[in-house]
């Protein structure tokens, strides 16, 4: 078996550490959009993810703001009329079943579907779910990102912009990028920013940081990265807890 080395640093650390991949014979880690955007603000975030997720803690305010934006996701279902959602779970379990959404996403294109809620497209095990995938003509969609956010921030066209790469590489052809933020109007707070340029752009970004990603996910050793500013910035992270106690553990031998 073969192995290559991948050299992953902060731009906000010195530190930097090595993972060694096998690049020959194993099976290819998938990456999801929230995997990515997760990786991305902190490779140890992703590896907790995949391996000791029952350490996170997330604080009662900041479930409090996620169940409010799945309840403004929901209601932006209808922005353009009718829709069909793709969501699909394994049965006796809250998780997704990305390849039956996949095919229900096929099928709703094949049969002509003008609006659809978490179209889901994946390729080579690369995953997201796009909150709405609007028909403009046959064969050209536009991607809606959703945020129930009084403006529109760069994590979100980020996010906006790894969904275009990934339905870029699955032969969907996009004739615009928007974020959705919530506008100060109850009756129509459905707000859509065209961020189509800066989202293509971000496809250098996804292709020079996937597979070093991939390789976090796959390790089996624990990633070691010092506190910092990626544990606020741009979401508190769900493990600070741990490593704040790791880092107090690690102070008494110093």
């Amino acid at each position: 078996m073969q192995m290559s080395c991948i050299i992953l640093c902060l731009t906000s650390q010195e530190e930097c550490f090595i993972i060694l991949v096998k690049t020959k014979g194993a099976a290819q880690m998938s990456i999801s959009k929230t995997d990515f955007m997760r990786g991305m603000q902190c490779p140890k975030m992703l590896w907790l993810d995949a391996h000791r997720p029952e350490l996170k803690v997330i604080p009662p305010e900041t479930q409090r703001r996620l169940d409010r934006g799945n309840e403004f996701g929901d209601k932006a279902m209808a922005m353009f009329g009718p829709f069909e959602e793709m969501t699909a779970y394994i049965p006796g379990t809250k998780y997704l079943d990305k390849r039956k959404m996949v095919q229900k996403t096929k099928d709703a294109i094949r049969r002509g579907v003008e609006n659809i809620c978490e179209a889901s497209f994946d390729h080579d095990g690369d995953f997201c779910a796009v909150d709405i995938l609007h028909r403009v003509d046959e064969g050209v969609w536009e991607l809606y990102e959703v945020k129930d956010s009084p403006e529109v921030k760069q994590q979100f066209i980020d996010d906006a912009g790894y969904q275009a790469w990934v339905l870029d590489k699955c032969g969907i052809q996009l004739d615009g990028v928007f974020v959705v933020y919530h506008y100060d109007d109850e009756v129509d707070p459905f707000e859509p920013v065209d961020v189509t340029e800066e989202a293509v752009e971000f496809a250098h970004v996804v292709n020079e940081n996937i597979e070093r990603l991939k390789a976090v996910k796959e390790s089996k050793t624990e990633i070691t990265i010092p506190m910092g500013e990626q544990c606020s910035k741009p979401y508190g992270c769900w493990y600070c807890g741990y490593c704040e106690k790791l880092a107090r553990q690690s102070s008494l031998f110093d």
